[in-house]
C-alpha cells in the first residue's frame, strides 16, 4: 500500500512539473536556455526530496535549509546557489498561485551572501585589437568582425545577437530592434562602424545557401543556419588568445564594456538601462560601482597626496 502511495505521489509531482514548465514557457515567456536552467535546478531539489523521502508538496523551511547547505557542501559557489534557490522559490510561488499548497516554505529561506562582482572591462584599444585580429581572408572573417563590432556597439546579450533578424535592422534610422529576455523588444542605436561591418558582411552572406526559415537571420554559419551561442563564445576566446589579453573575456564582456564606456562618457543611467534592456535600474547600477572603483583606482595612482 505504501509503495502504491509513493508511486501515486511521484506521478502527481511529475504532472505538476509538466504544468510548471508550461507556465514558464507560456506565462513567463522564458528563453530556451533560461527554461532549461530552471528545470535543471528544480530537478536538483526534487532529487534531494526523493533521497530524503520528503514529499515536495510538504517540504518545510528546515528541509530547504538542509538542501541549501548541501549545495555548499558539494562545492557549488554562492552565485550558483543563489540562482538555484531563486528557481526553487519560483516553483513554490507557482504552487501557491495554482492552489496546490497553502503556505510558501521558501518565504523565510535565506540565500548565500554574495559580494559585489565587478566584471572585467575591455578598453576601446583592446576591442579594436580583437576586431583587427580577425582573419579577413577566410570566408567567415567579415562575419566575425561584424559580430564583435555589433556586440560592443549595441551592448547585446549573446542570445540577442544570435537571434537578430534582417527585418530588425533599421539602418536609415540608425536603430536595431532587439528581442531580449521574456520576448521584450527594445530599440537600440547602432553605430556607423557596426552598420559598415554588417553591410560588408552581407556581400559574403549573399553567397550562402540559407536553410528554410533561416533567411531572415543576420548572422549565419557556412551551412546556412543562424549562429549559436557556443560558436560566439569560441570565436571570442580564440581572438582574445591571439591578441594576448589576460583578462577574463566572454561575449558578455563587450556588453559590460559598452555600458561602462557610455557611463564614462556621461550617459544617463536610465538611458543605459533602456539600451541594455534591464527591467530594474538596480541591475544597471552595478556600472556605477564599477565606475567608482575605477575612479578610486585613478585617484590612488595619480593624486599627488598618494604619491
Amino acid at each position: 500500500m505504501e509503495k502504491d502511495e509513493k508511486s501515486h505521489n511521484k506521478d502527481k509531482i511529475n504532472q505538476i512539473v509538466i504544468f510548471y514548465k508550461q507556465y514558464l514557457m507560456l506565462e513567463r515567456s522564458l528563453s530556451g536556455n533560461t527554461l532549461q536552467a530552471y528545470m535543471t535546478d528544480l530537478d536538483k531539489m526534487l532529487s534531494f526530496c526523493m533521497i530524503e523521502e520528503i514529499n515536495p508538496l510538504e517540504v518545510t523551511l528546515k528541509d530547504l535549509e538542509s538542501f541549501s547547505a548541501g549545495l555548499h557542501d558539494i562545492g557549488i559557489g554562492p552565485r550558483s546557489q543563489a540562482r538555484i534557490l531563486s528557481g526553487i522559490r519560483s516553483f513554490y510561488h507557482f504552487l501557491i498561485m495554482s492552489d496546490r499548497i497553502d503556505s510558501d516554505p521558501t518565504e523565510l529561506l535565506e540565500g548565500p551572501k554574495i559580494g559585489l562582482h565587478l566584471p572585467d572591462i575591455l578598453s576601446v584599444e583592446e576591442i579594436d585589437a580583437i576586431i583587427n585580429a580577425v582573419d579577413r581572408s577566410t570566408s567567415e572573417g567579415q562575419r566575425n568582425r561584424a559580430i564583435i563590432e555589433t556586440l560592443y556597439s549595441c551592448g547585446l546579450r549573446v542570445t540577442e545577437l544570435c537571434e537578430l533578424k534582417i527585418s530588425d535592422l533599421y539602418f536609415d534610422e540608425e536603430f536595431i530592434k532587439v528581442t531580449g529576455k521574456g520576448n521584450k523588444q527594445r530599440l537600440v542605436p547602432i553605430s556607423h562602424r557596426a552598420m559598415k561591418e554588417i553591410t560588408l558582411y552581407f556581400s559574403d552572406r549573399s553567397k550562402l545557401n540559407c536553410k528554410p526559415d533561416q533567411e531572415d537571420y543576420v548572422f549565419l554559419t557556412k551551412r546556412g543556419k543562424h549562429i549559436g551561442r557556443i560558436m560566439v563564445f569560441h570565436l571570442v576566446k580564440e581572438l582574445v588568445q591571439q591578441v594576448g589579453i589576460k583578462k577574463t573575456v566572454s561575449p558578455h564582456t563587450f556588453r559590460h564594456s559598452f555600458a561602462t564606456h557610455l557611463l564614462e562618457g556621461g550617459a544617463n543611467l536610465r538611458a543605459i538601462q533602456a539600451m541594455l534592456g534591464h527591467e530594474s535600474i538596480a541591475t544597471t547600477e552595478v556600472y556605477l560601482h564599477l565606475n567608482n572603483e575605477m575612479l578610486r583606482s585613478e585617484i590612488l595612482e595619480h593624486h599627488p597626496r598618494n604619491q
